[in-house]
């Protein structure tokens, strides 16, 4: 099966692509900041990140139905996966937003929007940084330069100035792991998500596929969560508590469309500055209950900025077209 290959681009489309990608970094923020206070009023992270999940999942069905192109998407990744052309693992990307949106729902009451943001880019540059060395399926390796391996350090270096001052005996230390964690799963999902995008000539397929595993695996989560722990969630009344799905349907189908226009590295960049300035200001105006902003996070936050336009200079051959 032939692939479409990549548009032609202009200064004016490559410029108008780093904002779109600038402002799909500040609505990954806004659903970390929705879906973290949903799982602290809910008391349950798990169920949380389902509901985030499945209604954005219920969005999207509804769309196949009325959207003919989407349906059309699916059908060539359903050819390509018989044809062997892709690797079947290449649909599984939605198991990356999962560890996302959970990690949200567990951890954000504790640790904050920002602290938890920055912790995921740190793990997103390393897993970014491993995969386009090595490349990915029908994505081409681009060697490490030693910009990009000195960028990857100092956001490490980043998170744990960050992390000083939240290591305390109530903050358990698997809520400082499962965003690193989270963030190694989020860049091996954007990179799968391009290629999806590419095989279907749909973002929105991409985006279906997403959330199709996503829930998923989530509910299957939930199940064993509730076995365990027992069911009687008190469900809070506001509203835009339940706005995480559409907003994850809304960012996902971005990253993927855009992708094709930018290339990893400047699409990172561009998500990472919106995502991290935005949670900041979410930290600082409208915090979850019992978290706030320290000065570390926002040092924390400086030094991951820097970090990763480190990573985007190019080498001394020039920059890699993705």
């Amino acid at each position: 099966m032939a692939l479409p290959g990549p548009p032609e681009v202009t200064p004016a489309r490559l410029a108008a692509a780093l904002v779109a990608a600038f402002g799909t970094g500040i609505l990954v923020a806004l659903q970390t900041r929705i879906n973290g206070e949903l799982g602290q009023r809910l008391g349950d992270g798990f169920l949380a990140a389902f509901l985030s999940f499945g209604s954005g999942l219920v969005i999207l069905l509804l769309a196949t139905a009325v959207w003919r192109p989407g349906r059309r998407g699916i059908g060539r990744v359903v050819v390509a996966l018989r044809e062997r052309t892709i690797p079947w693992w290449l649909v599984f990307g939605g198991v990356g937003g999962a560890l996302f949106v959970l990690g949200q729902g567990l951890t954000v009451g504790m640790l904050g929007v920002a602290m938890y943001t920055i912790a995921v880019v740190c793990g997103q540059t390393l897993s970014s940084l491993l995969l386009d060395h090595r490349g990915l399926a029908l994505m081409p390796a681009t060697p490490a330069t030693p910009q990009r391996i000195v960028g990857t350090l100092l956001a490490i270096v980043a998170v744990g100035i960050a992390l000083s001052d939240r290591i305390r005996p109530d903050i358990p230390i698997w809520a400082l792991v499962i965003p690193l964690v989270a963030g190694l799963f989020v860049g091996w999902q954007q990179a799968v998500n391009g290629q999806v995008r590419q095989v279907s000539g749909s973002a929105f397929t991409a985006t279906f596929g997403n959330f199709l595993v996503g829930a998923v695996v989530l509910g299957l989560a939930l199940l064993v969560h509730i076995a365990v722990v027992g069911w009687n969630p008190t469900f809070p009344g506001e509203w835009w508590l339940y706005l995480g799905g559409l907003n994850g349907c809304v960012f996902i189908a971005a990253q993927a469309a855009i992708v094709r226009t930018t290339g990893v590295l400047l699409m990172g960049l561009a998500l990472l500055a919106g995502q991290l300035m935005a949670s900041v200001v979410f930290d600082l105006l409208v915090p979850v209950s019992g978290t706030g902003l320290h000065v570390v996070t926002l040092i924390g936050t400086a030094l991951v900025l820097v970090a990763v336009v480190i990573a985007a200079l190019p080498g001394r051959r020039g920059v890699t077209a993705s």
